[in-house]
C-alpha cells in the first residue's frame, strides 16, 4: 500500500514535469544485436503500477479472511505475489524480450491459480486459459524474431520512424493478434468466462488490473505504429465483442460469469476507443474500470462466501436486508459500470462516447457502441434486482452474516476510490479539458441509452416477460446469444471433439484391432501355445522319456547303417 502511494506521488511529478526515465543495462551482445534489460518509467507506467499495487494489496488483505481455513494459503499468497510481479515486469518494459518474460509469467501463474481448487472443471478451464494465452506467446516470439532486423528489441525507438516499413507492419499485426488473445477479443473470447473457476480474489485481480488488461496496455504502447487496415479490423472485432458479451450476460445466471462478461464488454470498449485513435482515453478507462471491477468481484465473493459457495443468482434475493453494506458497495460499483453521472466510470465512459461521436465513424460502429452501452445498464440492473430486491430464495436466513471485518474494510476502501478517483484522474490526465461540441440530443444520448437499458433490465426481471422468453426459445436465439455466439463450440469444443472421435476410432481399429491381432495379443497366444508343448516334454513322464530314448536309439542305428 505504501509503495502504491509512493508510485502515485511520483506519477504526479512525472505528469506535471512531463518526465521520462529510461534505464538500460546491457546483458550481452550477439551478432551485433544487443540484449538489454530495460526499464521505462513515465507517468503512464507509474500510475498503472500504483493502481496494480493498491488493488493487489487490498485483495491479499481480503484473501486473509476469504481463504481462511485453506491449508495452502501461503502457496496461494505466493502465487498472487508472482502474478503481480509478472504484471509489473510487463508494465515497465519497453523491450520485447522482458515483455515476453512478464507476458509468459502471467500466463503460467494464471494457469496455476485457475486450477487452484483441483477439480475437473478447474483443470479444463486452466488448460483452455493456458493454451489460448500460448497463442499470444507464440505471436510475441515471432515479433521478437522479426525485430532482429532492427538490431535491438527496444521497440519504443522504432515505432514512429519505421511506421511505414513492411517489417514493422508485420510486427504490429502480430502484436495486435497477441493483444487480442490476452484481452479475449473475438475469436479468442471463450477462455475469459472459463477462468472463473479460480478463487474469487484471483478473479478480482485478473479482471481488474492484471491479466486481461495486459493486452490493452501492450496495444496502448504500440499504438503509434498501427496500420489503418489492422485498426479497422480490430475496431470491428472489438465492437462485436462488446455486443456479444452484453447479450451473453443477460442470459447468464452465474454471478461471477456475469461480471466476467461485463469485463469482456469493457475490454471491447477500451479496444474500440484505442482503434479510434485516442490511447490516453483508453488508458483512462482502463484505470477507472480496474477500480469498480475489483470492487464488484470483492462484493460478489462476500455474497458467495455467505451463501455457502452458491453462485446462481436465482438462489439469491433480498440481500439488501441481510447484507446492506455489501449491497451498497455492489450497487455503487454496478452504477459506476453503467456510467451513472459523477461516479468514476462516468468520467471515462461518457468522454469516450462523446469522443466517438465527434470522430468520423460509420453508422454501424455508432449503433453498436450505443447498443452495448444500453446492454451494460440492462444486465447491471438485472443483477441488482436479482441480488437485492427479489424475494429471498435460499435455504435460510441464518446463513447470512456481515461480520467479516477484513473483507468489509477492503470493500469500503475501494468504494471510496470508485466514488472519488474518476474525477481526480480526469483532472490529472487531462489538465486541458477536451473541447466537445455536440448538439443537446447527442449529448444526452448516452444517458438516455443507459436509462432505457436499465428500465428494460428491471422490467424484464421484475415482470418476467414470458413472451420474450418464448420468442427467444422458439427461434433458438437464447441458445445462440447465451453461449457467446457459439464461440466455445468453434474455438474449444470443436478442437477437442474431432480429435477425440478420431482417437476412439484409432483405438478400436488399430490398438484393439489389427495391430493387436498381428501384434501383441497374437504373439502372446503363439508363444503360450509353444510353451505348453515344451512343458509336456519337461514334466518328467516316464513313457515320454522311454519314447524319446527309443527314438534316439533308432536315429543312432540309422546313422550307423549309413556309415
Amino acid at each position: 500500500m505504501a509503495l502504491s502511494l509512493m508510485l502515485f506521488y511520483f506519477s504526479l511529478i512525472f505528469i506535471l514535469k512531463d518526465m521520462v526515465i529510461f534505464i538500460e543495462w546491457e546483458l550481452f551482445t550477439l551478432n551485433s544485436s544487443g540484449v538489454y534489460m530495460t526499464i521505462l518509467l513515465d507517468w503512464m507506467s507509474l500510475i498503472f503500477m500504483s493502481f496494480v499495487l493498491f488493488i493487489s494489496s487490498l485483495i491479499i488483505y481480503y484473501s486473509k479472511e476469504y481463504m481462511l481455513g485453506d491449508y495452502n494459503l501461503n502457496r496461494f499468497i505466493m502465487l498472487v505475489f508472482m502474478f503481480v510481479l509478472s504484471m509489473m515486469l510487463l508494465i515497465i518494459s519497453p523491450n520485447l524480450i522482458s515483455i515476453l518474460l512478464g507476458w509468459d509469467g502471467l500466463g503460467l501463474v494464471s494457469y496455476c491459480l485457475v486450477i487452484y481448487y483441483q477439480n475437473i472443471k478447474s483443470f479444463n478451464a486452466g488448460m483452455l486459459t493456458a493454451l489460448t494465452n500460448r497463442i499470444g506467446d507464440v505471436l510475441l516470439l515471432l515479433s521478437i524474431s522479426w525485430m532482429l532486423n532492427y538490431g535491438s528489441w527496444n521497440y519504443i525507438f522504432y515505432l514512429e520512424c519505421m511506421k511505414n516499413d513492411n517489417i514493422m507492419k508485420l510486427i504490429s499485426g502480430l502484436v495486435i493478434l497477441a493483444g487480442m488473445t490476452k484481452s479475449a477479443q473475438i475469436p479468442f473470447s471463450s477462455w475469459l468466462p472459463a477462468a472463473m473457476a479460480a478463487p474469487t480474489p484471483v478473479s478480482s485481480l485478473v479482471h481488474s488490473s492484471t491479466l486481461v488488461t495486459a493486452g490493452v496496455y501492450l496495444l496502448i504502447r504500440f499504438n503509434f505504429c498501427f496500420n489503418e487496415n489492422f485498426v479497422m479490423i480490430l475496431l470491428l472485432l472489438s465492437t462485436l465483442t462488446m455486443l456479444m458479451a452484453g447479450f451473453g450476460a443477460n442470459f447468464e445466471f452465474d454471478l461471477k460469469k456475469i461480471i466476467a462478461l461485463s469485463t469482456l464488454s469493457q475490454l471491447g470498449f477500451m479496444m474500440s476507443i484505442l482503434c479510434l485513435g485516442n490511447y490516453i482515453l483508453s488508458f483512462f478507462h482502463l484505470l477507472t474500470h480496474a477500480l469498480f471491477k475489483a470492487l464488484l468481484f470483492m462484493c460478489a465473493g462476500n455474497i458467495i462466501h455467505n451463501l455457502k459457495d452458491t453462485q446462481d443468482i436465482r438462489f439469491m434475493g433480498g440481500l439488501i436486508n441481510q447484507m446492506p453494506l455489501t449491497c451498497i458497495c455492489f450497487n455503487i460499483a454496478n452504477l459506476s459500470l453503467c456510467g451513472l453521472p459523477f461516479l468514476s466510470g462516468f468520467y471515462s465512459k461518457d468522454l469516450i462516447m462523446e469522443f466517438m461521436m465527434m470522430n468520423y465513424v460509420n453508422f454501424f460502429i455508432f449503433i453498436m457502441m450505443f447498443i452495448s452501452v444500453g446492454l451494460t445498464a440492462f444486465y447491471s440492473l438485472r443483477l441488482c434486482y436479482f441480488l437485492g430486491f427479489m424475494s429471498f430464495n435460499f435455504f435460510g436466513y441464518h446463513y447470512m452474516s456481515e461480520e467479516s471485518k477484513i473483507m468489509l474494510k477492503s470493500m469500503i476502501m475501494l468504494t471510496l476510490m470508485v466514488i472519488f478517483m474518476g474525477s481526480m484522474l480526469s483532472w490529472l490526465i487531462f489538465p486541458t479539458p477536451y473541447m466537445i461540441c455536440l448538439s443537446i440530443e447527442l449529448k444526452l444520448l448516452t444517458l438516455l441509452m443507459c436509462m432505457i437499458g436499465g428500465w428494460m433490465g428491471y422490467t424484464y426481471s421484475f415482470f418476467n416477460i414470458n413472451w420474450v422468453s418464448v420468442y427467444l426459445k422458439f427461434f433458438n436465439w437464447s441458445n445462440f446469444l447465451g453461449s457467446m455466439w457459439f464461440l466455445p463450440y468453434m474455438s474449444t469444443y470443436s478442437m477437442i471433439y474431432y480429435p477425440l472421435i478420431f482417437g476412439n476410432k484409432y483405438t478400436k481399429v488399430i490398438d484393439n484391432g489389427w495391430s493387436e491381432y498381428f501384434g501383441g495379443q497374437n504373439i502372446f497366444f503363439i508363444m503360450k501355445k509353444n510353451s505348453m508343448i515344451f512343458e509336456i516334454f519337461q514334466n518328467n513322464y516316464l513313457k515320454i522319456y522311454l519314447m524319446m530314448f527309443v527314438m534316439w536309439l533308432f536315429i543312432l542305428a540309422m546313422m550307423m547303417m549309413m556309415i
